[in-house]
């Protein structure tokens, strides 16, 4: 081995860039799913740990080797599994960049350059959602942590307005607080929830429509008769469905009623990029704090999630750590998160946001819709399939005839290996969802995709 390192170093970049390579080079031909179980995979890279160590290079082999038959297509066309999109080119490259600068972005004065990358990106969002251009921007892990950084945001908030210091008095003894959802409301809520100390009996639930979406009427009525503190949640894109809450007229009745309004948008957000779908996000901006993913929509890489907060004073009210050590440079992304020390995840959005241009990211939302409607069609040509939602954005969600036939459809696409559609549960029966995230799906992927469903449906 070199004594420097710098040879190692070279040789496994080099290594990892083939192996990287040619693992993107086979997404047309491999199989979606993985081949291999977790106990398979354990057992190929488990054992003691060597006594000697190993050429840098050598290790990179053995990893692209070993996990061979447990990596799943996501980067390619046919993964419509969950709602997780590929990886633009521009995006990817520049995670590369990311990983080799190795700054720790938490702060402005430390690492400048990646904190700029972010700061403009967060300013060419806002832009794009038509959400105020004074809000902050922190970039977290993905949805999960953008709805627990608002929400934990929005808790201070509220419980400030209402003449408690949360920060200096703690929950005991706090008044009571309101945390209003939507009946479809996505898992992630009910997490962020409990893990600001809200337990599932607490939760105002507010009845939906048979899209996913909540009735004004009913939460109207759960806000009658209500005082203190109180959080209302709404939705952009229903994980199911893909439907929208009307928030014209959501928002301004939680107003009323003077709550915070958090909106979890984790992919339906990005519909405000494209003219012909921003009609689905009309009223959203009334909002105070929206929650959305890069690594969906907008295609880059793992992690990057986006907590978006209309005053950025609440944002450091909550998160601004106050260390006597740290520099402050006006607003720090450790402001706004609640990481100090993180990966400057925010660089791929740049990089994906810059590549694409703003008629790029326009056309890219409107060609994921278009898809959808594509894969509704053709599914919907199948006589034993039938579509259950309104393909408004970018989700399918369909069935074949009972649970059973369904579950087994949904099992027999995976087996197949031609695309990933993975399974849910709506309104009580079994369904399969298919989700159109990536960039990289084609007419032809579609048409595979559906030929397979037409092949196993009847097998």
């Amino acid at each position: 081995m070199d004594p420097s390192g710098f040879d190692d170093r070279t040789h496994a970049l080099d290594a990892a860039h083939r192996l990287a390579t040619e693992f993107l080079e086979t997404l047309d031909d491999r199989p979606v799913w993985p081949r291999a179980s977790l106990d398979e995979m354990l057992d190929a890279f488990g054992g003691q740990l060597p006594e000697d160590g190993t050429n840098p290079a050598a290790v990179i082999e053995e990893i692209a080797e070993r996990a061979e038959p447990g990596l799943v297509a996501i980067p390619g066309g046919r993964f419509f599994g969950f709602v997780i999109g590929a990886t633009h080119p521009a995006a990817l490259a520049a995670d590369w960049l990311v990983s080799a600068w190795d700054q720790n972005s938490g702060s402005s004065t430390l690492t400048p350059a990646t904190v700029a990358m972010e700061r403009i990106a967060g300013q060419w969002m806002l832009e794009l959602f038509g959400l105020p251009a004074t809000a902050s921007v922190g970039f977290v892990t993905g949805g999960q942590l953008a709805n627990f950084t608002c929400l934990s945001t929005a808790r201070v908030a509220v419980l400030g307005r209402a003449g408690w210091d949360l920060a200096e008095r703690g929950l005991r003894g706090a008044p009571p607080m309101r945390f209003v959802v939507g009946a479809d409301r996505h898992g992630s809520i009910d997490r962020a929830a409990r893990f600001l100390g809200i337990g599932r009996s607490e939760l105002t639930v507010v009845e939906s429509d048979d899209q996913g979406r909540m009735r004004a009427d009913a939460l109207e009525q759960a806000l009658l008769g209500g005082d203190g503190p109180t959080i209302v949640c709404l939705q952009a894109g229903e994980v199911h469905t893909g439907a929208f809450d009307d928030f014209g007229t959501l928002i301004p009745i939680a107003k009323r009623h003077g709550a915070w309004v958090h909106v979890d948008g984790a992919f339906g957000l990005w519909a405000a990029a494209s003219d012909s779908l921003r009609p689905l996000t009309l009223g959203m901006e009334q909002a105070d704090s929206w929650a959305t993913d890069a690594h969906k929509t907008l295609n880059v890489p793992y992690d990057c999630g986006m907590a978006i907060v209309r005053d950025p004073a609440d944002s450091i009210a909550a998160f601004r750590t106050g260390g006597d050590y740290l520099i402050y440079s006006g607003l720090d992304p450790w402001d706004v998160t609640p990481e100090l020390s993180r990966r400057a995840r925010g660089v791929p959005v740049w990089a994906a946001m810059r590549s694409l241009g703003r008629s790029g990211i326009a056309a890219l939302i409107d060609r994921l819709h278009e898809n959808a409607v594509a894969m509704a069609t053709g599914l919907a040509s199948i006589d034993e399939i039938e579509i259950l939602n309104d393909v408004d954005y970018t989700q399918v969600m369909f069935r074949a005839g009972t649970d059973a036939a369904t579950r087994a459809l949904g099992e027999a696409i995976l087996r197949d290996g031609t695309a990933a559609v993975t399974g849910a549960e709506w309104r009580g029966r079994a369904s399969l969802r298919c989700s159109m995230s990536s960039w990289a799906t084609t007419p032809d992927d579609i048409e595979r995709t559906i030929g397979a469903f037409r092949r196993l449906v009847v097998s």
